[in-house]
C-alpha cells in the first residue's frame, strides 16, 4: 500500500488538514453506544474482503471507505460495500485523514501491516489489524506504542481466541486437567501450494495498468515487478515474509501462548533444523522446518511443518494426558478431559464468539478484544524468532523483556531495513 513512512512531518503535511477535531485525536472517549461505526477497509485482497463481508453483516457498522493499490480490488469491495468512486481509495493517507471514519480493518502485505496500522493510531482511528501484528519484531514493537499512547482499541486477526472449542481447550490446560503442562506440539502445512500456478521462476514484466506497484512495495526495495511476487505470493518471499512461519504459525503459537498462560512474554531460547527452501526461486521462504523454543518456565514448544493434516494445530501435552483443537475440532487423550466442568474457583478465559463482533463491542465499550496489541505482538514475535532462527542455522537465547537477542547477527534482524527516505 502507499507511502506514508515518509518522515512523520512530511506525512503529517501531505496527509492530514492542519486543525483536527478532538475525535480524530483519541480524545473524545467512546463513541456513542447507539451510533453506527464509520469503518474504513484498507487491503481489499482474499482476506481483505473476508474481513470486508463480516463487518457488513454487523448492524453496527457503516462501511464509509474503501482502500487498496489495485483498482480491481477496489471495484469488487466497491460491489460488496454499495459505495461509489469518491469513497474508493488508492492511497490510504486519504482514508485516514478522513473525519468520517471511526475505526479502519488493515489487511495489507505484511510488510505495510506497521505503516498502516501505525498512522492509523496517531490518526485516531481504532484497528482490526491483520496478523501477524507487525512484519517484524521492531515493527510490531511500533504498533504497541502507537496504540498505547493514542489510547486507541486494536484487535488482531488471531481469530482463533474467538473459536469456544480452542477456549475450551486452553482453559482444561490453563486448569492442570492435563495435569502439569510440559510440551506444545504445533503442526503447520509444509512446502506451499502456491496460487495462480506461479513458481517463482517467472521473468520481469509491465506493471499492469490497475496496480500501483510502487505503492505496493512501499518501504521494501525496489525490485522488477512480475505477479508471481504480489498479492498473497509474497508470503512465499522471505524479504516480505517466512511462508507458514508467520502465517499459519501465528495462530497456532497464539493458542499455544494462550493455553500456556504465557502472552505477556516469549521463548528465550529457539532453534530450527530441517530447514529446507527453493533453490533458483524468488519463492525462498522456508517450506520446511523444526523449529524448537524453550520458556523460562521450561516448558518446551515444537512447531514442525507437515503434510498430515490431522497434525495441523496445536496440541498441549501434559503429565497426566493431552488435549488438540483447531479452529472446530477439540480432542484429548481421554474424553473425561473435555467432559469435565470447569469448577467454581478455575481459571476462565476472555469469552468472544465473534472475532469481528468482539472489536466493534471494544470500540463502543472501550473494552477489552479477544486479541489485543501486546497479545499480539508476543504471539508475532515468537514466530519470528523462528524465522531468524531458521535463517542463521544456529540456536539463539533471547530476553523477552528488552526484546533482544544475545547474539547481534540475530538482533539485526529485529527489523526489516526499509529503503531510503521511508521509515516509522
Amino acid at each position: 500500500m502507499p507511502p506514508v513512512l515518509t518522515t512523520r512531518r512530511r506525512f503529517l503535511k501531505s496527509a492530514f488538514p492542519l486543525i483536527l477535531p478532538a475525535a480524530v485525536l483519541g480524545r473524545a472517549g467512546a463513541v456513542a453506544p447507539n451510533s453506527r461505526i464509520r469503518l474504513a477497509c484498507i487491503g481489499l485482497g482474499g482476506q481483505g474482503t473476508s474481513n470486508l463481508r463480516a463487518f457488513l453483516a454487523d448492524e453496527r457498522v457503516q462501511v464509509v471507505a474503501l482502500c487498496d493499490v489495485d483498482a480491481k480490488h477496489r471495484e469488487r469491495a466497491a460491489a460488496l460495500s454499495k459505495l461509489g468512486g469518491g469513497d474508493c481509495h488508492n492511497d490510504f493517507r486519504e482514508v485516514l485523514a478522513r473525519t468520517d471514519v471511526d475505526a479502519v480493518m488493515n489487511a495489507t502485505p505484511d510488510h505495510w501491516h506497521a505503516g498502516v496500522a501505525v498512522a492509523a493510531a496517531r490518526a485516531g482511528k481504532d484497528l482490526y489489524s491483520e496478523k501477524p501484528l507487525g512484519g517484524s519484531v521492531a515493527d510490531g514493537r511500533a504498533i504497541c506504542r502507537a496504540v498505547a499512547e493514542n489510547r486507541r482499541v486494536l484487535q488482531c486477526g488471531t481469530w482463533r481466541r474467538s473459536g469456544m472449542k480452542v477456549r475450551m481447550a486452553c482453559e482444561r490446560v490453563r486448569n492442570g486437567y492435563i495435569g502439569e503442562l510440559r510440551e506444545i506440539e504445533i503442526g503447520v502445512p509444509g512446502a506451499f501450494a502456491v496460487r495462480g500456478g506461479f513458481t517463482g521462476t517467472e521473468a520481469a514484466e509491465p506493471v499492469p495498468v490497475h496496480f500501483d506497484y510502487e505503492r505496493w512495495l512501499g518501504p521494501m526495495p525496489a525490485r522488477p515487478y512480475t505477479a508471481a511476487r504480489c498479492h498473497f505470493n509474497f508470503r512465499w518471499i522471505d524479504e516480505y515474509a517466512p511462508g507458514y512461519i508467520t502465517d499459519w504459525g501465528a495462530h497456532f503459537l497464539d493458542v499455544a501462548q494462550w493455553g500456556a498462560g504465557m502472552d505477556d512474554t516469549t521463548p528465550v531460547e529457539v532453534e530450527a533444523r530441517d530447514v529446507k527452501r527453493r533453490a533458483g526461486s524468488l519463492y525462498d521462504a522456508p517450506e520446511q522446518f523444526h523449529i524448537e523454543y524453550r520458556y523460562a518456565n521450561g516448558v518446551r514448544v515444537v512447531m514442525s511443518s507437515t503434510d498430515d493434516k490431522s497434525r495441523w494445530g496445536t496440541r498441549f501435552v501434559g503429565s497426566e494426558g493431552w488435549i488438540f483443537t483447531e479452529s472446530e475440532i477439540l480432542k484429548a487423550s481421554d474424553d473425561a478431559i473435555l467432559r469435565a466442568k470447569l469448577k467454581p474457583g478455575d481459571v476462565r478465559l476472555f469469552e468472544s464468539k465473534h472475532h469481528h463482533r468482539n472489536f466493534i463491542d471494544a470500540v463502543l465499550s472501550r473494552g477489552p478484544t479477544a486479541a489485543p496489541a501486546e497479545t499480539a505482538q508476543r504471539a508475532a514475535t515468537t514466530c519470528q524468532l523462528g524465522a531468524i532462527a531458521a535463517s542463521l542455522g544456529r540456536p539463539l537465547t533471547f530476553n523477552p523483556v528488552a526484546e533482544r537477542f544475545a547474539d547481534e547477527a540475530a538482533n539485526a534482524l529485529l527489523a526489516k531495513p526499509f529503503r531510503a527516505g521511508w521509515s516509522l
